[in-house]
């Protein structure tokens, strides 16, 4: 039986009669979690989303409610919320689905963690290149002022918060949290050493900051609404939730597909959603998550090592969809950006292109990077 997605993020995506205006989200059941979510304990719901063990979807995949509990909150400094934005990963575009076309589920997803962490400025970072983003994410949150669900006494609360869109510059670099923040703060778009910079302590103007993409964002009401429990079992129970796999390359059917952690293969998603390879060709390899990731040949087997201490043989079209079992395979999901190349592509000319893409984007700070 051909697997199925199960849209839990894109639930509102592509569907007949939708549309981003507020009106819209609204008469669907929008903001109704943060207007329950502001009367509630904050050490509550950071608990939910702890016991989510939802994990950042912006490539490092570290768990959300962790990063959270790391936050200094006895500092007496104000706390900032950014939601990375950039999307800058070659071969990634299923954040921008999100603000283009369901813009109130990222700021609800925004005003409910910043209540969470207690944040009265929170920023969304959006790529320069996404013009038309930025003026969809301003014009929704002028709508969400206007109905009392960001600014001053949010849903009639004592807690108000005000959101910042910023545009990037095009640069790669910013898709990093401690780069964004150089880049946020007015400065050169430069990594920051960790210690000390860690963001929780030392993030957006010394604050303690946090940092999460527009979908780890979008889970926050979904865990406040469902519980962190129930989402803790949707998929793999070592990376829970679903990921939104976006597809380019070579295939009969690209374009973006949500699956449940680990209910799918990779080759289930390239065969059973994108309908196998072109006609009359066959796969060569395939990068999973972004061209930053390692590349996986098609055909390629791996012996992975099981819990119970064996080892067990997996095909590249065997690997399950989920960050473990990807890790164990040498690679990663990173931001979800599959590129697929059949037996047409000259490897050595598509590795030179994306090595005078990274050449060309790299921050330098490292020798390697540096020197060469």
């Amino acid at each position: 039986m051909p697997i199925q997605e199960r849209r839990i993020l894109y639930r509102h995506i592509d569907v007949e009669g939708w549309n981003p205006s507020i009106d819209c989200y609204v008469k669907n059941g929008g903001y109704e979690v943060l207007k329950s979510a502001v009367s509630r304990p904050r050490a509550e719901l950071c608990e939910e989303v702890l016991k989510s063990g939802i994990k950042g979807r912006g490539g490092a995949g570290f768990p959300m409610g962790m990063k959270w509990k790391f936050l200094d909150r006895k500092s007496g400094k104000p706390i900032y919320l950014i939601c990375n934005a950039d999307e800058s990963e070659p071969g990634t575009c299923v954040d921008r689905e999100i603000i283009y076309k369901d813009p109130h589920q990222l700021i609800e997803g925004v005003m409910c963690a910043a209540y969470a962490i207690d944040a009265k400025q929170a920023f969304i970072y959006i790529r320069g290149e996404y013009i038309n983003g930025y003026r969809i994410l301003i014009n929704a949150i002028n709508e969400a002022r206007e109905r009392g669900f960001v600014g001053k006494n949010i849903c009639g609360s004592q807690y108000s918060c005000e959101i910042n869109v910023t545009r990037g510059a095009g640069c790669y670099i910013c898709g990093e949290e401690t780069g964004l923040i150089s880049s946020l703060a007015g400065m050169r778009a430069y990594p920051r050493i960790k210690p000390p910079y860690f963001p929780a302590v030392m993030g957006l103007y010394d604050c303690p900051t946090v940092v999460n993409n527009v979908k780890s964002l979008c889970w926050v009401p979904i865990i406040f609404k469902e519980g962190g429990e129930a989402v803790s079992k949707i998929g793999n129970p070592k990376d829970p939730g679903t990921y939104v796999w976006g597809v380019s390359g070579q295939v009969q059917k690209p374009g973006r597909y949500e699956i449940e952690s680990g209910s799918a293969t990779l080759g289930e998603l390239l065969y059973d959603l994108c309908g196998g390879p072109l006609a009359g060709r066959s796969f060569k390899a395939v990068i999973p998550g972004g061209s930053s990731m390692k590349i996986l040949k098609w055909g390629e087997t791996f012996k992975v090592p099981m819990p119970d201490g064996s080892a067990r043989e997996w095909r590249v079209e065997d690997i399950p969809l989920d960050g473990p079992s990807l890790m164990a395979c040498g690679s990663a999901l990173g931001s979800g950006g599959v590129i697929v190349m059949d037996n047409t592509v000259d490897m050595a000319e598509a590795m030179a292109n994306l090595n005078a893409f990274y050449a060309h984007e790299s921050c330098g700070q490292g020798t390697p990077c540096r020197e060469g």
